[in-house]
Formats: C-alpha cells, structure tokens, sequence
C-alpha cells in the first residue's frame, strides 16, 4: 500500500466519520428539539384546561361518560396526543385513548412527580399507556377541588402523552424531502470536499517525496559518475520551510560530501592504479636482467662440482626472483584490467579450439606431475558450436590460471578436464579437477585479491600461490559478462565453471 493511498484512505475515512457524526448530531439535535418542544407546549396546554376548569375531578366524580367526551374534546385537534385523569395512585381514571385498560390501570408517579415538580430536566420521558410504551414525552398538572383555600391536598392528577409519530407514507416522503435530501448532498458534499483535499494534500505533500525518490533511483542506477563534480545535477523539490525542504536540504548537502569523497576516492584509485603500473613497469626489466644473469650463472655451475653447494643456493635464488617477477607482472596487469577505459579486443571464435590450445600448453606439465589433462568436445554432434566473443589473450590468461591452479593441488592419477558447452543463448566454459578440493570456509573468499588458504600446502611458486591469479580470473570474466561460480567438495575435487553470452548470429 502505497503512502498516496493511506493518506488518500485516511481523509476519505476522515471525512465519511465527520459526515456521519454531523448527521447523528442532527438527528439527536433534532429529535430533543422536538421533545422539548412538545413538552413545553403540553405543559402550556395543561395550565390553561386546569386554570380554566378548577372543578375537572368533580366533573368526572358527577358525569363519567360524559367526562370521557370532554377530554376528547379537548384533544380532539392533537392526534398524536392522549389525555388521562388519574387518582393520586397513579391508577387511570379516564382516558381518551382507544384502548382497552383494565381496572385499576397504573402509571409510574416518578415522572409525574418530576413533571410536576418544575424539574431541571428539558422534557420528561414517561409510560404511554395507550402504547404500553414507557419513552414518551409527558407533562402533568396536579387536580385539587373547587374551594377558596388552596391547600386543598391533590386529589388527582391530568395527565398528558405526546406519541412517538409513526411514519406514514406522507410524512416519509415529507422526511425524504426535507431531510434525506439534504443530508445526502451534505454527506456527498463532504465526501467530495474531503477528496478535493486528499487531491491536494497528496500533490502538495506526496511530491517532494516522489522527487527525492527519483534522485535516489537515478542515483542509485547510475552511480556517482553521473553525480560526479562538474555533471548535471539531479533533479531536487525546491527548497521549502518544512520538513521536506529540511529534508531535501540534507539529502542535496549528504550528496554534495558523498561526491566530493567519490571524487577523492577516484584521484587516490587512480594513483594508486598508476602508481602500481609504473612500479610494475620499473621492476619487470632488472628482475628480467636478474633472472638471466641467474640462470647463466646456474648453466655455468652445473658441470662444476665444487659449486654444488652455491648452486643450491643460486638455485633458491633464482626461483624467488622468478616468482617476484610473476608478481609484479600480475600486479601490473591488475592495474591495467582495472582501469575503467579498458576496452576488450574481441573476436568470435570456437572457446573449443581456445581449450585445446591451453592442453597442449600445459600437456607437459601434466604429464611429469603424472595428473591426466584433457579436453572434452561436445557431446551432442548437433548442437551448436560454442562460438563466443572473446578477448583471446586475456581469457586464455584466465583459463591457464585456472589449470595452473588446479595442477598445484592435483597429485599422480587425477584427470582435469576442460570443457565448452553450449546452453542455448549462452556458453558454458569449464575447468574441472578430481584433486583435493575447497574447503567451504574458502569459497567464499577464493576469487578475493591475496587471499590465500590456510590449508593450502601448495608452495608459493606462481602467481597462484600470492592470491592473485583467481583474483585475474574474476576480473577477466567480469570484463567479458561472464557469470563465475565455483563447487568443491574436499577430497572430490573442484569444478570452475564460466556462463558466458553467445555470440550473435
């Protein structure tokens, strides 16, 4: 759920509620006015039928049934309106109802009393006997006998009850017109309002977060050099008082010490990029003169028996010096590979023919060490050729480092078997041994750059044996788009494998 469409949600709910509690308000607004409205008028209206007839309980002691007539008389114009005369118990004497009460009929005195007695209370809620119902709205006035004094004791009670209305047809087509409508258009009007806000806030609010989110996607895609001092700027809000212009105002300051630190950083990889490849440069030629002087110093001690003891520490020499020169010469082409204008120069060949090359190369090899070096061709004699675009040398580099790592950990009888395969758009390149395997603790460090094994008991000899030749391996095949994995299993062996993308038709 996104946060357009919570805060969408939020003020439609908003608004729904605050439409529904201002109809319910109405409602109970409405509905205490009327009750207070008509308790009030029957109040009046009892005041004036008792201040006119002072003798209304004689008149009923006298002439019942025509007593009965009389009262309907009096609320002959008020339908929703029943008139009762009670004793001081409460029991109905007369009534103008139409219902049959029985003998000896009571209404609870509590809200009589209380609508009597001038209470506090807007209106009185009291029993209807008409409708044995006991909410609805009654007044009273109390009864005494005609006479001078006026501390005659109530001999009675009148007692008045405005029905709940039923709604008939008439009145609810009168309710649908001058209420329902309205409330409709009240609510759709809130509805429509809270929308028009929720437009508002989501365009005012949603928008600098949709901005920062762009900067950061595009950031994030195309990293720092598009970023990078002196580049187009992203596009940033506008700098505000609230709290996203704050916002925005640390992200574009964050951005601004995340490129100048990009910056840095690329001028220090740069020298250090050159640095090393001007190093490397410097040594190759006196460790090449060292090595030459070396070997012919060794060709000439090797008839001499007396020089047998020097020659074993030439020997020593020479192979240390020869190993220095392996490093600095994949220090160097380290250096190189990581250059960012380095470009490959590639070629579409058969990586099957490039396989057979690197067999015979290291076939010599393999065979005094006593360990089987082969390379398999494609088994089904219908599929396509494993044709890819390469950059002969440096993946045939990266193949040998692959086999001259595999042979170091190879003893007498194992096979390593070099393998191209098509899989369908890509093509699959592999190095395969049965020697002693990876540990699985080092896998996941074998390609990093001078990691090397604890338990390797190879000797250092090569550039293999300094951590860098995998580290060659992993650049090579970054630069070529290929996708490198490795599986080992101690005492089975190692299986090295390059997916590489086929070349176009």
């Amino acid at each position: 759920m996104s946060v357009r469409f919570k805060i969408a949600l939020t003020i439609f709910v908003t608004g729904a509620l605050t439409a529904l509690g201002v109809i319910a308000t109405v409602l109970y607004a409405f509905q205490r006015f009327e009750h207070e409205t008509a308790f009030h008028r029957s109040d009046m209206f009892l005041e004036r039928v008792v201040g006119m007839y002072d003798n209304l309980f004689d008149l009923h002691t006298r002439q019942p049934a025509e007593f009965n007539q009389f009262l309907r008389n009096l609320v002959l114009f008020e339908p929703d309106t029943q008139l009762y005369l009670l004793d001081p118990q409460g029991v109905v004497l007369s009534s103008t109802g139409s219902a049959k009460l029985g003998a000896g009929f009571k209404v609870r005195l509590e809200p009589v009393l209380q609508a009597i007695g001038g209470s506090d209370m807007a209106y009185v809620m009291g029993d209807d006997p008409e409708r044995m119902d006991a909410n609805s709205v009654i007044a009273a006035r109390p009864l005494r006998r005609a006479s001078i004094r006026s501390t005659e004791p109530v001999v009675g009670y009148l007692y008045l009850v405005c029905h709940k209305p039923v709604l008939s047809e008439d009145r609810l087509l009168v309710f649908g017109s001058t209420f329902a409508k309205p409330g409709l258009a009240a609510i759709f009007s809130v509805v429509l309002l809270a929308t028009l806000l929720a437009a508002w806030i989501i365009a005012s609010v949603t928008r600098p977060l949709r901005l920062l989110t762009h900067a950061v996607t595009s950031l994030s895609a195309g990293g720092l050099e598009g970023g990078a001092p002196g580049a187009a700027s992203l596009t940033m809000p506008k700098r505000t008082s609230d709290e996203f212009g704050q916002l925005t105002a640390a992200f574009e300051l964050l951005l601004d010490t995340v490129r100048r630190q990009w910056g840095a950083l690329r001028r220090l990889d740069h020298f250090r990029r050159e640095g090393v490849s001007n190093l490397s440069h410097d040594l190759r030629s006196p460790l090449t003169a060292t090595v030459a002087c070396l070997e012919t110093m060794e060709a000439r001690w090797s008839t001499d028996p007396q020089r047998d003891a020097d020659r074993a520490l030439l020997v020593i020499a020479l192979r240390n010096t020869r190993n220095a020169a392996r490093l600095v010469q994949s220090l160097g082409d380290l250096a190189q590979l990581d250059e960012p204008e380095f470009k490959l120069q590639t070629e579409v060949l058969d990586a099957g023919e490039l396989l057979d090359d690197i067999v015979l190369r290291f076939g010599q090899r393999a065979q005094q060490q006593g360990v089987v070096l082969q390379a398999l061709q494609q088994g089904d004699a219908q599929a396509p050729a494993p044709v890819v675009a390469l950059d002969v040398e440096l993946f045939e580099r990266a193949i040998a480092n692959l086999v001259d790592n595999a042979l170091k950990f190879c003893v007498a009888g194992d096979t390593i078997t070099l393998a191209a395969v098509s899989r369908g758009a890509k093509v699959e390149v592999s190095v395969n041994d049965s020697g002693s395997g990876i540990a699985a603790s080092d896998l996941p460090h074998l390609f990093d750059r001078f990691y090397q094994s604890r338990s390797t008991v190879a000797p250092a000899t090569g550039e293999g044996g300094k951590g860098l030749g995998l580290a060659i391996v992993k650049r090579i095949a970054e630069l070529h788009g290929a996708v490198l994995s490795v599986l080992s299993e101690p005492g089975k062996g190692t299986s090295v494998r390059l997916l590489l993308p086929g070349a176009p038709p």
